[in-house]
């Protein structure tokens, strides 16, 4: 067993914490072997990654999410992964919904980290995006590791196909894994409303846990495209499913519709947090406050107006609300191997997802190979 210190930010009750088992377990190694006891200063940043001897043998995966870590989608999908019993799972989610957050970070404000109960996974809820999560987790300041072998975001609510991918939280979470060199995997079920149902996760979890297996078995025989994510997208019913198809990314996207509202929240909202409302503008004291209570155990989403905003008293003045909401929109027109219409047809749509346009017909290739080769071997 084994404990590392390195740079990191944690809550400061978490952080203290720490700090005290590792000075009791500090000073019984001295009052055992009769030597007093020296005073330690206490670090400035703590980073506690214990494995036993058979998790060091094991591959380590890396879950994220765009919808939040209490998300139906992340929790049946890490209760697979640990109940395979093949990998040490991680996970690294944001606090609450950031599934439209796209390749957001954040910059210039203190994010706050706190350590979660999550059987048989070490887990870790952050109040920032998935990119910041990826990144966190990845930089080596929250674990011991910087390299898991895979990176799997998801399994989101909700597609995530043709330009929707650029306002994606989940394909940002892989899109960021890319960067950092690491094999990544969104996954997203097409969710529909009036139609799904929570159990629909379960099966996508079962499309999504033998490519997971097979990714994590290629990469370890260095036959994994290297040059590319995937994105995957699981159709409305996933156990009819007809299969899968390698696709393009459409040009699909919906309709951005801003509606002007009488105040900032409308009263139908007031219960439903995760309703796709983000919380844009937070100054420093509300993010302190916010994380206080969550810590505390009441956790609580608050709409606060910035700052800047709150100030301004000039009485002429003219200020307004708006609420941005997503439009689905027809799909007539797009290309047969598009992403958007082989989930239309129940196809699991497998797009590669490149970080340079001039190497796309290459990588296309080399996912098509891979998904027929591993369908050949399952």
């Amino acid at each position: 067993m084994t404990t590392s210190l390195k740079n990191n930010f944690m809550p400061p009750n978490l952080m203290s914490n720490l700090n005290q088992a590792l000075l009791r377990r500090k000073d019984a190694e001295q009052d055992e072997s009769s030597k007093p006891t020296s005073s330690s200063s206490q670090p400035e940043n703590v980073n506690v990654d214990v494995e036993d001897d058979e998790s060091c043998k094991k591959p380590r995966i890396l879950v994220t999410n765009g919808d939040g870590i209490e998300s139906a989608g992340l929790t049946y999908l890490v209760e697979a992964l640990v109940k395979e019993g093949l990998y040490t799972v991680y996970v690294c989610a944001p606090q609450i919904d950031k599934s439209s957050s796209g390749h957001g970070v954040t910059f210039g404000e203190t994010i706050v980290v706190s350590s979660i109960e999550m059987k048989g996974a070490t887990a870790f809820e952050v109040s920032g995006t998935p990119v910041d999560c990826v990144s966190l987790a990845l930089s080596g300041a929250l674990f011991s590791w910087s390299k898991p072998m895979l990176v799997v975001s998801g399994i989101n609510k909700g597609s995530s196909c043709g330009h929707n991918m650029f306002y994606s939280g989940v394909v940002a979470g892989a899109r960021e894994a890319l960067i950092s060199g690491v094999p990544s995997i969104s996954i997203s079920l097409d969710w529909k409303k009036g139609e799904s149902q929570e159990t629909d996760f379960k099966d996508a979890v079962g499309i999504s846990v033998p490519l997971i297996n097979a990714a994590i078995r290629d990469i370890g025989n260095g036959v994994f495209p290297q040059k590319c994510a995937f994105n995957i997208q699981i159709p409305t019913s996933p156990s009819t499913n007809k299969g899968f198809k390698v696709t393009k990314q459409s040009l699909y996207r919906s309709t951005l519709c801003w509606q002007a509202t009488s105040s900032k929240r409308p009263a139908y909202m007031s219960n439903q947090p995760g309703l796709g409302f983000q919380l844009a503008q937070l100054g420093r004291d509300a993010s302190a406050a916010g994380a206080a209570r969550h810590l505390t155990g009441q956790r609580k989403n608050v709409e606060i107006e910035s700052v800047g905003a709150a100030e301004k008293s000039n009485p002429n003045q003219v200020k307004k609300h708006f609420r941005l909401e997503f439009i689905e929109k027809d799909h007539n027109g797009v290309d047969e191997d598009s992403d958007i219409k082989a989930l239309e047809s129940n196809f699991v749509a497998v797009t590669p997802i490149s970080l340079s346009p001039y190497v796309y017909s290459d990588i296309q290739t080399a996912a098509a190979d891979w998904i027929m080769s591993t369908l050949k071997q399952n």
